[in-house]
């Protein structure tokens, strides 16, 4: 008896239905096999190693930062008299190192060679080795002849001409808080970009409360920090916005420039288990608060 003999038993129309429907279970089938034999297991475990690597990817990508802080393509040119806390830090001169070039250029003092620099700051022979190339002077101090009085004057001693012209006449300076961008692309080293990003900078923060703000804006050449400090000054009684510390959110806090993410939450968490934060010294014991800022982050505070 051949095998499909049965199927003559039936009509037409209900063999047809028997094939299609063995026709469905021979495709479900094929589909239960094919699904099964897809482990999901791995996307599940992939998926959630993912997530576990975006969470760690700021801290991944600090420490790529701090690997490259000192690489000879991490470095350019730059003034060793401006150097600010941040791009010390990023030198790798230690807080000793750095406390004790401002406390040099505060008398009014200039370093004018790489010996001079180490006298002052007293940086170790590998570091001055690494950073020494690319100390940038004014050219009247590469060239001594074209500034007779440099060459008589002895080490650290104070300049009689400002450091950038031999006949520079008193400018007056403008309140930076008025300064518009006309007013600040005449200073060497602001073009429009930069004159623009100093005003969005004064108008995140109300107004400037000290001219050694300058150095907070990224990018800008010691020069033209140099350049903005002597044509421009703070004016009295900035109109600064203040943030109340105890009762201003999370995204607040973030979006005050001296403060980051993890220092905002940091302060809601104080907040949270000591409540009131009392004063700016308070607060200054929080991790990671820039407490080389303090001064002038206190003006933009209230408690």
């Amino acid at each position: 008896m051949k095998p499909f003999n049965f199927l003559l038993q039936f009509s037409s129309g209900q063999r047809k239905g028997i094939v299609a429907l063995f026709l469905l279970v021979i495709v479900f089938q094929a589909i239960y096999f094919i699904v099964a034999s897809v482990d999901f297991s791995d996307e599940k475990t992939r998926s959630a190693e993912e997530k576990e690597w975006l969470a760690l990817q700021p801290e991944i990508d600090a420490l790529k930062s701090k690997k490259a802080v000192g690489g000879k393509d991490s470095i350019y040119p730059f003034n060793p008299n401006f150097i600010s806390d941040y791009k010390g830090y990023t030198l790798g001169m230690s807080a000793a190192e750095i406390d004790r070039l401002h406390a040099f250029r505060k008398t009014g003092k200039f370093i004018n060679s790489p010996d001079d620099f180490r006298k002052v700051t007293k940086v170790s022979d590998s570091l001055l080795a690494k950073l020494a190339p690319y100390f940038k002077f004014p050219d009247w101090v590469n060239k001594k002849e074209n500034a007779p009085e440099h060459e008589n004057r002895a080490f650290g001693e104070k300049e009689t001409k400002p450091a950038y012209s031999k006949e520079e006449k008193k400018v007056a300076q403008l309140d930076i808080n008025a300064a518009l961008e006309e007013d600040l692309v005449k200073v060497y080293g602001i073009g429009p970009y930069f004159a623009k990003k100093i005003l969005r900078y004064r108008a995140d923060l109300g107004a400037f409360v000290s001219m050694d703000q300058m150095e907070d804006i990224g990018d800008l050449s010691p020069e033209a920090v140099a350049g903005l400090k002597k044509n421009f000054k703070v004016g009295a009684a900035p109109d600064v916005n203040k943030i109340n510390v105890n009762t201003a959110s999370l995204q607040q806090l973030s979006r005050f420039s001296y403060f980051n993410r993890n220092l905002a939450k940091a302060i809601l968490t104080r907040r949270s288990m000591n409540g009131k934060i009392a004063n700016i010294e308070e607060l200054s014991k929080i991790n990671d608060f820039p407490v080389d800022k303090i001064k002038i982050i206190a003006l933009y505070l209230e408690f």
